[in-house]
């Protein structure tokens, strides 16, 4: 091989730990791949072995997704390029961030349709999963902004695959959880970059007066991205709404059409006027300063769920009922974000029925390291997620919870029996992927 297999206890320690930091395994040996056949070499050579290989990009899991015990964790980070930009679209390596995409775009004018709310995470791990942000509300997940992929097979082989060829394997890719390939190229959709953002960020006094709000922005699309939250405080919750018009050169913001009608506490709005790629990088102040104080290095047990509109209120309450603030951390939240569920359309991106649709997440940020404490809420994380599945809800996978085969099958539903076929026919040795542990050995 071109690249480097590692097999130092240093390299190895490293990809045994993800941002979760609530499990540990221990892999065999790190490859640094030069290329795109340094991945296909190794994975073909595990299956020779009989071992397993776990794709990793920035180690952003949060429940040991990338990690693999007695097999090869391939570091895709090492695979970054920026091979070509046109003017709808952009090639680019599975390790390069959603921040190094817009550096590469922003001075041409153009951006990727869907961004996640934090940058730094790698293009192939997010098209593993879906990729949720902000333009969701207006433009799908990320996995529904990709015009073609460069992938290798649990058979070693490399196959390129869109809408039009090979789209077994393209529907199969995208949120398929690394199950039946491992991205190494990505097509992207780019268009036209706003230059200036306008933000509001209002305060409500009740959930219900936020739910009602966000379903009125949710039918007329006045705004670009809504997101709503709910904030430990002194006194119990704090409740917002963040919301962004995307303004083009020159162009006056208008508070009173985007403002009317809404019931928040408009003595209380804060509105300003941001840069677009600022907006974005929304969350890089609270990146420092939990590094600085240690917080960021602390066990994250994430829950990320969709949970109807229809279902949305009771199971909203019934949750703020038995929540803590402790059980967030004082720079915790809940995120609360509508889109309509037509605006997605990846397969594999399991939702529920109705068109209303809310991205119900508790963003954990613990104030201690303590393992028995982050055990504690993983166990309150299962409890809430099978509340969430009774009220018709679906998990969005990058989750702390353990998930068996059958909760594997039932969260893809009707989606399942192709899923497994693809599994059979693109990874038959289960090579690829097994932190999830969606399949059994003998393929079921």
């Amino acid at each position: 091989m071109d690249g480097r297999l590692r097999l130092d206890d240093e390299a190895r320690s490293a990809a045994a730990e993800d941002f979760g930091h609530l499990l540990r395994r221990m892999p065999e040996g790190v490859l640094q791949p030069a290329s795109d056949q340094d991945v296909a070499d190794i994975i073909r050579r595990a299956g020779d072995l009989r071992r397993r290989i776990a794709p990793r990009g920035r180690g952003h899991s949060v429940y040991g997704r990338a990690q693999v015990r007695d097999g090869i964790v391939i570091d895709m980070t090492r695979l970054r390029a920026i091979h070509e930009i046109g003017g709808d679209r952009i090639i680019v390596d599975a390790g390069a961030t959603w921040s190094e995409v817009l550096a590469a775009t922003l001075p041409r004018g153009l951006t990727p349709p869907v961004l996640t709310d934090y940058l730094e995470l790698s293009i192939g791990g997010t098209l593993a999963v879906g990729g949720i942000g902000g333009m969701t509300s207006r433009y799908g997940v990320q996995t529904d902004n990709v015009l073609e992929l460069d992938v290798i097979t649990g058979r070693g082989e490399k196959i390129t695959c869109s809408p039009s060829s090979n789209s077994g394997l393209f529907h199969a890719v995208r949120a398929g959880l690394g199950q039946v390939g491992v991205v190494t190229r990505a097509t992207l959709r780019l268009m036209p970059a706003p230059e200036k953002v306008r933000r509001y960020v209002l305060t409500y006094p009740d959930l219900a007066t936020l739910l009602t709000d966000e379903r009125l922005l949710a039918a007329d699309d006045r705004f670009d991205a809504v997101q709503g939250s709910i904030l430990p405080a002194p006194t119990g919750w704090t409740i917002r709404l963040d919301a962004a018009r995307y303004l083009s050169a020159g162009e006056p913001p208008n508070d009173d059409a985007l403002l009317g009608g809404l019931s928040d506490d408009r003595p209380a709005a804060q509105v300003s006027t941001l840069e677009y790629f600022n907006y974005l990088d929304r969350l890089a102040p609270l990146e420092r300063l939990l590094r600085s104080n240690g917080q960021w290095f602390h066990p994250h047990p994430w829950l990320m769920t969709f949970v109807g509109d229809s279902r949305i209120g009771p199971v909203v309450s019934g949750e703020l009922d038995r929540l803590m603030p402790a059980d967030l951390g004082s720079f915790g939240q809940i995120l609360l974000s509508p889109f309509r569920r037509s605006r997605a359309a990846s397969p594999l991106l399991r939702l529920p029925a109705d068109e209303l649709l809310y991205a119900f997440n508790l963003v954990r940020i613990p104030t201690t390291d303590a393992i028995a404490e982050a055990e504690r809420l993983v166990e309150a994380n299962r409890a809430i997620y099978e509340r969430v599945r009774a009220a018709g809800g679906t998990l969005y996978p990058v989750s702390a919870l353990p998930m068996s085969g059958e909760d594997w099958r039932r969260h893809f539903g009707s989606a399942w029996t192709g899923f497994r076929n693809a599994k059979r026919s693109f990874d038959p040795g289960h090579i690829l992927t097994p932190g999830y542990e969606t399949f059994h050995a003998d393929g079921r």
